[in-house]
């Protein structure tokens, strides 16, 4: 069969830029979602294991309406250092919460554990987070082992040496109306990816005398236990729209999203992965919550299927 590949960026909700800096030879990156003129947010964290950055800001009853960038990264909790440079680089530009005495960048963010796949002590920081911000465009999003998916992988619960390559993929979906979906999603589960309609396993863990895929979620079900499963997963991203949202629905959407890995990472939430899926809502178009909600499911379950078979 063929390769699954799925069309559309989150760069193509208007005023969503995206970009990507790594260290190839050890093996960490990570890439940020900007929103210059900002965007109204929302989070919902659901693995048990997260690394995140200003999520209690998120909450529909705190004060900070819209945020302006989202850094996600490698590295581990080490890697929320890069959101410091994308702080730099959007103060710099002139954007941010007008606090009076400064414009002050919200940028919120999340991590994922890529510390077992290259150099240990290869982290993302302040200078990767800025030279991130300096490669971000509207245009066209390289996808695969790069940014944040630079040290991504998937499959583990037989350990690392039997688990495959994960990445970074993004999708989009244009609704009726002119309002347009995006997510960008970093795919580094315990669990298999596999094809939503048809549950064909498309990267995962696999058998180490024949190569082939064990099927975790089998695996799970018929041993009781995750084997030598690494305690360092975490799949990360962001959806953008060009609807109309306030915070409570945004962080719907967030919530909503989530089912997009469902669909396409077995098993997904676990004790062993940190799964943060983040909203921006550009707010120019009126839409129904439902209708956003059913598409980011899509576009989040698409972005997963394209990190990996772009890898």
């Amino acid at each position: 069969m063929k390769p699954v590949m799925y069309e559309g960026y989150i760069t193509d909700v208007p005023g969503i830029e995206v970009g990507h800096a790594q260290d190839v030879k050890g093996g960490t990156g990570c890439t940020v979602v900007i929103c210059r003129e900002g965007a109204v947010g929302g989070v919902d964290v659901r693995g048990s294991a997260p690394g995140t950055r200003e999520t209690d800001l998120l909450r529909p009853t705190n004060l900070v309406q819209k945020i302006h960038a989202v850094a996600l990264c490698g590295g581990s909790a080490f890697g929320l250092a890069a959101a410091n440079g994308v702080m730099k680089y959007l103060e710099e530009q002139g954007v941010g919460f007008d606090a009076g005495v400064a414009k002050v960048p919200i940028v919120a963010g999340a991590v994922i554990f890529d510390l077992a796949y290259g150099d240990s002590q290869a982290r993302p920081d302040e200078n990767m987070g800025y030279q991130a911000c300096k490669n971000a465009s509207d245009g066209v999003v390289a996808q695969g082992s790069v940014g944040a998916g630079t040290g991504a992988t998937v499959g583990k619960i037989l350990g690392m040496k039997n688990s495959m390559k994960g990445g970074i993929g993004t999708a989009s979906i244009r609704l009726p109306g002119g309002v347009v979906v995006g997510a960008i999603v970093v795919v580094n589960a315990l669990g298999d990816v596999v094809e939503a309609d048809t549950g064909r396993i498309l990267a995962g863990a696999r058998d180490p005398d024949t190569l082939k895929f064990i099927d975790s979620r089998r695996f799970l079900l018929e041993n009781g236990a995750p084997g030598d499963a690494v305690a360092g997963n975490t799949t990360i991203g962001v959806i953008a729209t060009n609807a109309r949202l306030n915070k409570e629905q945004a962080n719907k959407i967030a919530s909503m999203a989530h089912d997009g890995l469902a669909l396409a990472i077995r098993p997904v939430h676990t004790m062993l992965d940190g799964d943060t899926l983040f909203t921006l809502a550009t707010g120019d178009i009126e839409a129904d919550v439902n209708v956003i909600g059913t598409a980011a499911v899509e576009a989040v379950a698409r972005a997963v299927v394209n990190g990996v078979m772009n890898v």
